[in-house]
Parts: structure tokens; sequence; C-alpha cells
């Protein structure tokens, strides 16, 4: 499919080193609900103890006021992002180094920065890549190095045409099925402050972005399989990155895998029999193995 959309990538490249600093607090109130909404195992942390992995999704997030919203519930575009002329908006992926742990009462400054934007054409038409680096701080403290890679893309792409049979993705060594909800989706979204339609209002996420049902976060996922590799070394990961290939939907049963590769262990989510929806590596910097 050929785009008729125009994109002046000059124009958009303009944002390139463009800077967003917010700041937060790691409260007692967002740990217990993120312990809860993900259903971690054992007690919920308390203040002064460190929060459990890419808990940072949940801070210093962007608020724009509700009526300057888009269609699609996220902030319209030009701000810090580019204004990339394409409809559709997905976390693709993202790779992330802990440098410390965020400790549950500490103050945190994000400072955000746009740092490439690049464009393809594919069998789903035209796909602008933008990637932004965060810096998660406390103080005079490096907490979290961050990569995130963002696609948008034309309205009409591959989840909505018919798509050949994808080989299952399999099973780990270590696997655990989750089930997923509209309830654990909408309470996400509202830990991430994150109002992107497509994982609230099935109207919409069906009848206008072509989906089959509500779609599973991408952060959701990666915080899942991040949580799993910290549950299986007895301590969380010092390098984390994650890949989406393929979207999931409420009230599927969704699968984390994982298996030792070496150093570093492989994880992957997908729904019984289907194919790898989301591929992760997770890596500890002291592991003498």
């Amino acid at each position: 499919m050929t785009s008729k959309v125009a994109i002046d990538l000059d124009f958009l490249r303009s944002w390139i080193g463009r800077e967003q600093t917010l700041e937060d607090v790691v409260t007692l109130d967002l740990a217990r609900k993120f312990h809860a909404t993900l259903e971690l195992p054992g007690p919920p942390p308390e203040r002064g103890q460190p929060a459990a992995p890419l808990i940072h999704f949940c801070l210093a997030q962007p608020a724009v006021p509700t009526a300057e919203l888009a269609e699609d519930g996220h902030p319209a575009k030009g701000g810090f992002l580019p204004p990339v002329p394409l409809p559709r908006r997905m976390w693709a992926g993202g790779d992330v180094t802990f440098h410390g742990p965020i400790v549950i009462g500490e103050a945190v400054r994000r400072v955000s920065r746009v740092v490439d934007l690049r464009s393809k054409s594919g069998r789903s038409g035209h796909l602008v890549f933008v990637t932004v680096e965060h810096r998660l701080e406390s103080g005079s403290r490096l907490l979290v190095q961050e990569r995130q890679d963002i696609v948008y893309r034309d309205a009409v792409t591959g989840e909505t045409a018919p798509q050949p049979v994808a080989d299952p993705a399999g099973v780990g060594q270590e696997h655990q099925d989750v089930a997923i909800s509209p309830p654990l989706l909408f309470r996400y979204s509202a830990l991430t402050f994150n109002s992107h339609r497509i994982h609230y209002d099935r109207d919409y996420a069906v009848g206008v972005e072509g989906y089959r049902d509500l779609v599973v976060h991408g952060p959701l996922q990666a915080t899942l399989l991040c949580n799993l590799a910290a549950r299986i070394k007895g301590k969380p990961a010092t390098h984390f990155s994650f890949r989406a290939q393929s979207p999931v939907f409420a009230d599927d049963i969704l699968t984390l895998n994982a298996s030792a590769d070496g150093a570093e262990w492989r994880l992957w989510t997908c729904r019984p029999d289907g194919p790898v929806a989301m591929s992760a590596t997770a890596r500890w910097a002291d592991d003498a193995e």
C-alpha cells in the first residue's frame, strides 16, 4: 500500500535535540497500586525500599489538559514530539539500563530528548520512527537510562489486513499465564496516565483503528516480563530491552516465557498457540556466568 500522506522529513527532523524535563515523587500509594495491578508476589514495598522494575514508566508523565488531546487520546502532535502526519502511534520497543534502585518516597526528575527520526515504506505504508532518550535522576544520582522507539504508521496496517498464520511462539523454560482483562488494561492506563483509546475504548479500537478488541499495552507486557526476569534471578536486571512484534488483545490469556541464553535470559509474550507478541532480553552486570 502506498500512502498519500505527504511527509516533510526535514521539518520533522528539526525536532531532533528538543528536550523536556518533568519531576515527580515516587509515592507509597503509586507503589502499592503498581504492585496490586501487576499482582506481584509478596507484600507491597514500604517507604524507603526499592520499587519494582519499570515503575518509572508511571513517573513524570506529561499532563496535557483533556481539551488538548487528539481523537486517539494522545496529546495533540507538535509539542515535545514532532507532528508526524500519520494517524497511528505505537511504542515499538525500548532499551533500559538500570544504574540504581528507584526508592519509594524519593523525588525524581526525567530529562527527555528527541535523538533521531527516520522514515521508511513497507507493506503497511509509510512508517516514521522517532527515538527518544530518557534519563531518570534523583538529586545527583542517575537511576535509569532509557531509549524509547515510537512508530507512526498509516491507518490501514498489517494488523487490519488478513495475515498468514505465524509459527507458534513456543513455551520457555519458565512460563506464567496472565489473564488479560479490560480492568487490568484500564488500571495500567491510569497508572501511566496513558489516554490512548485503543486500550479502553473498544468501539474506537475496533471501529476506527481496525483491531479486533482492546489492545494490550506494549509497556505493560515489558513490565510483566522484566518483573518475571527479576523473580527468576532473585534480583532486578541491570539491562532490559524489548521489541513489540504482534498485537495481543483483551480477554486473551497472555503467556510470559523465559529461557536462559548464556549470561542473559531471553523472554517473550504470546497468546496460546500464537506468535511472539513481544520479545525481550534481560542481563545482570554482576553475573559470573
